[in-house]
């Protein structure tokens, strides 16, 4: 081989072994996971009570959650500690009805909207938030009264799984965690209806077995 050639095949050779080095490392690259990240939203219906609100908010404080209340702006009265509790320890507050009389929320679009107005007065009195998320007493689709929410600033907020403490009549805390598990499986997010009102305490008593079964599956926890 004539020396002119020389550099230019220890070249070539060098290029070679530099690609089969690259490509060694590349295929030593594991894939990337776009899977999307697991979140529920823990929400509490009906309050504020006294003893069954509080139980739950010290169970959220051991776990280091925090959750959603929709509030009931005439149970306030006697419970203004309470309430103040859920918004000092960083928990979200949000507006449920001031009444939470059907026939008297659902007479209108705009009796509705008032109503929840009164609501967040009486929150924003108490604990000095101004509430910006809300839930239509009962569910359901109300597109009138929607529409005036919105023009106040709400946010509405519905569920998509349950823990059965309205549905199931006398349901003790194993049926409650066993609902909760069945209502939201395949859901993402999770948006979880429980209720925190004085005849719920075995909502109260499910909660840490709930809590336990979504972290043990690798959900995130948020409030709205």
């Amino acid at each position: 081989m004539q020396k002119r050639f020389i550099p230019a095949l220890v070249l070539f050779v060098t290029l070679l072994l530099l690609l089969a080095g690259l490509g060694a490392k590349m295929t030593a690259v594991p894939a990337l996971s776009f899977a999307c990240e697991k979140e529920i939203f823990l929400t509490f219906d009906d309050g504020p009570s006294t003893s069954v609100t509080e139980e739950i908010l010290d169970i959220l404080k051991e776990e280091n959650i925090k959750a959603t209340f929709f509030i009931v702006g005439d149970r306030v009265k006697g419970r203004e500690k309470t309430l103040r509790r859920i918004a000092e320890e960083g928990h979200t507050l949000g507006v449920h009805s001031q009444t939470h009389l059907y026939s008297e929320i659902y007479s209108s679009a705009q009796s509705l909207a008032k109503d929840a107005d009164a609501c967040a007065e009486t929150i924003r009195r108490v604990t000095g938030v101004t509430p910006r998320v809300y839930r239509f007493p009962g569910g359901g689709e109300h597109p009138a009264s929607a529409k005036l929410l919105r023009q106040r600033g709400y946010t509405i907020v519905g569920w998509n799984a349950v823990c059965g403490d309205e549905e199931i009549r006398g349901a003790d805390a194993d049926t409650l965690f066993s609902e909760t598990v069945k209502t939201s499986k395949g859901k993402q997010p999770v948006v979880l209806l429980l209720h925190d009102s004085a005849t719920h305490r075995e909502t109260a008593k499910a909660l840490p077995r709930i809590i336990g079964h979504f972290r043990a599956e690798g959900y995130t926890f948020s409030a709205f």
